[in-house]
């Protein structure tokens, strides 16, 4: 009797893009199409009055301490906050699902190496439509705004893969793309 095949390995979908582009939204509608897919919650060291996407507030110790123990199969800086995606995002993967993560461009090069599977979404969009969300949201003010908006943005790291959506149209047709990009072979 021959032993069962084994589960093969989820992918970690890195979702990246400027501020404004509308990760978020996207993620959620990914995950409305295809209820088995997994979104990582961050751990952030960021006020859980801050709106935006469901997350962890921690303090920065908190946070330093969670590090330390081990909590975070990955974390970085930026935007002058810590980020991190929890160890049991591995677990999902390790079943055979799917899981996307809000991540920073900075990250990519540590999570290729910790995340065997992955594939990267950038969610971009024009300068005006970044502009005019960042805005909107209201999560930044003023000069904040304009520094995150202005800052260039570091190259890829090499060799990824990855998946271009330009989500200035209908959120709807931005999802439609990323499944088509994502679950080629869907039904």
């Amino acid at each position: 009797m021959s032993s069962p095949e084994p589960t093969p390995k989820g992918r970690l979908i890195a979702v990246i893009g400027p501020s404004g582009a509308g990760k978020d939204s996207v993620m959620d509608g990914l995950c409305a199409a295809r209820p088995e897919l997994q979104s990582a919650r961050r751990v952030i060291t960021r006020a859980s009055t801050a709106g935006g996407e469901a997350f962890d507030a921690v303090s920065e110790a908190t946070f330093a301490m969670k590090a330390a123990r081990g909590d975070f199969a990955l974390h970085w800086q930026a935007h002058g906050l810590n980020y991190g995606i929890p160890t049991g995002v591995q677990e999902a993967l390790d079943r055979g699902l799917d899981v996307l993560a809000n991540l920073s461009r900075g990250a990519l090069a540590e999570a290729e190496g910790v995340f065997e599977n992955m594939v990267v979404l950038h969610i971009t969009a024009p300068p005006d439509v970044l502009a005019q969300r960042v805005a909107r949201r209201g999560r930044e003010m003023g000069r904040d705004a304009a520094a995150r908006l202005t800052r260039p943005a570091p190259a890829l790291p090499d060799g990824l893969k990855v998946i271009e959506i330009d989500n200035s149209g209908s959120l709807a047709d931005s999802i439609a793309t990323a499944l088509d990009a994502l679950y080629p072979d869907r039904g």
